[in-house]
Order: structure tokens, then sequence, then C-alpha cells
């Protein structure tokens, strides 16, 4: 019954679960924040549910149709490329088509011709990119790691791509949740029991080493940047 329930959630007097307040207080998270997190999980899962893919025989079949069936999508291929395909190219439906070539001898239009980073790239970011910069015979944009991420030093081609995408955030300025001046948040870490104060501070802490860590990385880069352009700058003998 209910009163079951209650129970499966509910702590013993002075006794706290441990895992859940590390899960809550990693990166200054609340319940709704985790919500929301459970939330986007589910929609990445489905990022091509609405597409349906047609894979050129130039491209990497394998990889791109366990990508695109893995989050939600239909694809397929030529039958003489290889066995197993469901659809063929001249299906109506098809949304999008996986090309690696400068010009096609035939187009559908209403369909988008796009390169594979397209399908990598819209993964990286956790949603459908925009396609202008993916078409066939287009110069791609800088193609960067999936395990960059704000938290940690960007080099300023991926700084660029997130500012482009609209998802680029600074970490460092953003303030309080909640309308939670410095105070109110300090008088809240008093309050805490003692556990998790512990959780807490240990947050902070590695928050810290991670601040460091990416100052240390960003002086490394511009120091680098400053040598080539002295490089270029100076006369050739």
């Amino acid at each position: 019954g209910s009163s079951g329930i209650n129970a499966e959630w509910s702590l013993r007097p002075g006794e706290e679960d441990e895992e859940i307040d590390e899960e809550l207080l990693a990166g200054d998270q609340t319940l709704e924040d985790l919500v929301q997190s459970r939330k986007e999980e589910e929609k990445f899962k489905n990022l091509f549910k609405e597409c349906k893919f047609f894979l050129g025989r130039e491209v990497p079949r394998e990889i791109l149709v366990l990508t695109i069936k893995s989050l939600g999508g239909e694809v397929s291929w030529s039958s003489d490329s290889g066995v197993a395909s469901t659809f063929d190219e001249t299906d109506p439906d098809i949304t999008h088509q996986i090309v690696d070539r400068p010009s096609q001898s035939h187009q559908f239009l209403s369909r988008c011709y796009v390169q594979p980073q397209w399908i990598f790239d819209s993964i990286n970011q956790k949603k459908l990119l925009p396609v202008d910069e993916y078409v066939a015979g287009c110069l791609l944009p800088p193609h960067l790691s999936p395990f960059v991420n704000s938290e940690g030093y960007q080099p300023p081609e991926q700084v660029e791509l997130l500012d482009r995408n609209k998802v680029a955030e600074d970490v460092a300025e953003e303030e309080p949740k909640d309308g939670m001046t410095p105070e109110d948040k300090r008088l809240a870490v008093m309050a805490m029991p003692k556990k998790r104060k512990i959780l807490y501070n240990k947050m902070v802490y590695s928050n810290k080493k991670k601040a460091s860590a990416v100052n240390k990385l960003k002086r490394k880069r511009e120091e680098l940047d400053e040598t080539r352009e002295n490089k270029k700058a100076a006369p050739e003998s």
C-alpha cells in the first residue's frame, strides 16, 4: 500500500542517504535540476525519432546505422551496397540523405543532403543542428571531442562552436540559483547536517581545483598563440 511506498522513501531519525546527498550536491543541483536532467536524457534518447535517413554508398554504414537506430531514427541504404535494407532511395518520407561526395547525380527536393559529421555533431550538442554548414560539398566546421564540456578547458574552436549553437555557458559568473544571495547560501551551508556539509565542502574543493586547472590551460594556450604570432611577425633572414 501507500504506507509501504512512503516507508521506502523515508529515512529513520539521524539516518542520511549519502548517495542521494552526493547527487544533489554535485554541481550545486536541486531536485528540480535532477528531474529536468532526466527529461533531457529521455529527449536525447529520441534525438532522431522524427528523422528517416538514407545512406549513400560512400559513407561508413555500420557506425551510422548503429548510431541512428540507438537514438530512435529510421535508416536504410541501397540494396546494391548491402543486405537488409528496408526502403530504397525513392522513399518519399526520407528526411535526410547522408552523403560524402561534393555532388549528386540526382537530388530529391523533399530531403536534406548532409555529410556524416552532421550526425555526430548533433549528438555531441544533443540536438538537431542546422544543416546549412553540413550540406554536400560544403567546408565543414571543426569537429570537436564529445568529451569536452563547459566545466573544463575549452579551445577557442570549441567556444566558437558553442556560441554559434547558443549553448555556451559562463559557469564562473553564473548567479546563484533560486535567487539566493551569497549570504543566503552561506547560511544554508551552516544549517546543513554534518554529513551533508562534508560532502558540500568536498564539492567546493573539487570545483576550485577544476578552476585552477582550467586557468593553467588557458595561460598555456595564450603563450602558444603568442609564440606563433611572434614567429609570423619575425622577418625572414
